[in-house]
């Protein structure tokens, strides 16, 4: 591993000065490649004289600190507190290195704008000292200095921070307390030996990583519509305690994993194409960002399905209803799950990726729950109920490709919107919404299902009008792709209607 040390106070004799040759001893001691920047010793212009930054001629001495910075895996900062901050030469020095086209490039597009982190795959760490208990900083002040360069300046060019350690204060603190804090600068160095980051913070990101490439965010509405269909079989919420019940949602929920590990691996080209990935779109990035590698993601992918494998076999054989219509089921579902995008179906590069998400997510699932707890397949009850729930899923599922709409050309990934255009995959979208309301105010008008919808199923038909409007306002077909986060928490929020609403009747 390279490690390169920058002292950014302007007395290298400083304590800070102390700590960056303590940490290097032990990075020494820990069989790194280490070099150190001290930019006191420095000559360069701190601030920036021309409109641009990249304008400005970029001194030697910086020159090499660049090279410096592409050389290091792993940038360690040590530096004062002074005024909350970090000291003027410290913030020079990232004003005239951290530029465009070393540490970031822009873009702009539509409505979107957004950067490449160009120095991504680096860690780095904070040395702090301070005239204040670390606490006051943290905790009252809020840590303004370290968020700045920890999140707006390395975080802004892809460099992780692994972790931050205060020293102070240091106005009164005695000799052995610094002595303290010098040993405790080495052992920081020393622990390289086991790479940037503790052991327990290695397992920590890991675990974050892991829940990040679940996207967690959508197996929600999946539990709504199995619990629907379940209730509706039962009519008693006393089946949600149940051993069955239980069995049948980790049926639900590994399968739904396994899809959404598999789609983020086949995806990989038209995730990496994608600028305008949101929170809604364009996957977890895990995989993009190089989080998680492609066996990792295979593995988990193989090990959440074998899971929903497992407690598919336990719902089969505590199961209430005929083993032969579950499995039926069960195989139905995973077949169109995983086939969204896993090869032979491909569903999704065949312009069927819509409705199949939107049929597992409502009729699908619902119809699990229904005949795990001795509902008849032939009834018509659940299919009733996952008519508007599968229309209303439908507005979220194609909008969700307009901003993935260039990536998925790219990929060959034939989407509503790439098949048919933004402005006819926005006009199904707001059909789908408008019919979702009519159909579920007229099963409250006729009694079709009792007690799934009450009154307040009507408020439906407004929020219907409201995505349509959004389309109409919102959406301009000629400037997609563009991120579209507000049309999609519309209608991605209108699904409640579908599934909580019944969900609160049936209870």
């Amino acid at each position: 591993m390279n490690v390169l040390i920058v002292l950014g106070h302007p007395r290298p004799d400083s304590l800070c000065g102390g700590l960056a040759r303590a940490y290097e001893d032990g990075a020494h001691e820990a069989g790194v490649d280490v070099r150190t920047l001290e930019l006191a010793r420095l000559e360069f212009e701190q601030d920036v004289l021309t409109e641009c930054p990249t304008e400005q001629h970029l001194e030697e001495d910086l020159v090499e600190a660049r090279a410096d910075i592409r050389w290091a895996d792993h940038l360690v900062f040590v530096y004062p507190n002074w005024w909350g901050t970090m000291p003027a030469l410290l913030k020079g020095f990232f004003d005239r290195v951290f530029t465009p086209g070393f540490a970031f490039s822009s873009y702009e597009d539509g409505e979107g704008a957004g950067h490449e982190e160009l120095l991504r795959g680096r860690t780095a760490e904070l040395l702090v000292t301070m005239d204040m208990p670390a606490w006051v900083y943290r905790w009252i002040y809020r840590e303004p200095g370290t968020n700045a360069i920890k999140r707006s300046t390395l975080g802004y060019a892809g460099v992780r921070t692994t972790r931050v350690t205060p020293f102070g204060p240091v106005e009164e603190s005695t000799l052995d307390e610094r002595e303290g804090w010098l040993a405790e600068a080495r052992e920081l160095g020393r622990s390289l030996a086991d790479g940037p980051e503790s052991r327990l913070a290695r397992r920590k990101r890991q675990l974050l990583t892991s829940l990040k490439a679940l996207r967690l965010q959508f197996y929600p509405m999946a539990w709504v519509a199995y619990t629907v269909g379940v209730l509706a079989a039962v009519g008693s919420s006393d089946v949600l305690t149940a051993p069955l019940y239980w069995l049948g949602f980790g049926f639900v929920f590994f399968l739904e994993a396994a899809t959404v590990l598999s789609n983020e691996y086949v995806d990989y080209e038209t995730d990496r194409e994608n600028t305008f990935a949101g929170p809604f779109t364009g996957g977890s990035r895990v995989l993009v960002d190089g989080e998680l590698s492609f066996r990792a993601l295979r593995t988990g992918a193989v090990v959440a399905l074998a899971l929903a494998g497992t407690f598919g076999l336990g719902v089969l054989a505590i199961g209430a209803g005929s083993p032969v219509v579950m499995a039926s089921v069960m195989a139905a579902l995973a077949v169109l799950a995983i086939g969204y995008t896993v090869p032979p179906l491909q569903l999704s590069y065949r312009t069927l990726g819509e409705l199949d998400v939107a049929t597992t997510h409502s009729l699908g699932v619902m119809l699990c729950g229904y005949v795990f707890v001795g509902g008849s397949l032939t009834d018509p009850v659940p299919w009733l109920l996952s008519a508007p729930l599968l229309l209303g899923t439908l507005p979220s599922i194609i909008l969700a490709g307009v901003p993935d709409y260039e990536a998925d050309v790219a990929a060959g990934k034939r989407t509503i919107a790439v098949r048919f255009g933004v402005d006819r995959a926005a006009t199904l979208a707001g059909a789908a919404a408008l019919l979702a309301a009519v159909i579920a105010t007229s099963w409250q008008l006729l009694g079709v299902v009792p007690d799934a919808y009450g009154p307040v199923i009507y408020l439906s038909a407004v929020h219907a009008l409201g995505i349509v409007w959004l389309l109409h306002t919102r959406l301009d077909p000629e400037e997609a792709p563009t991120r579209i986060d507000g049309l999609m928490v519309a209608a991605l929020s209108y699904v409640l209607w579908f599934g909580v609403v019944p969900l609160v009747g049936l209870l």
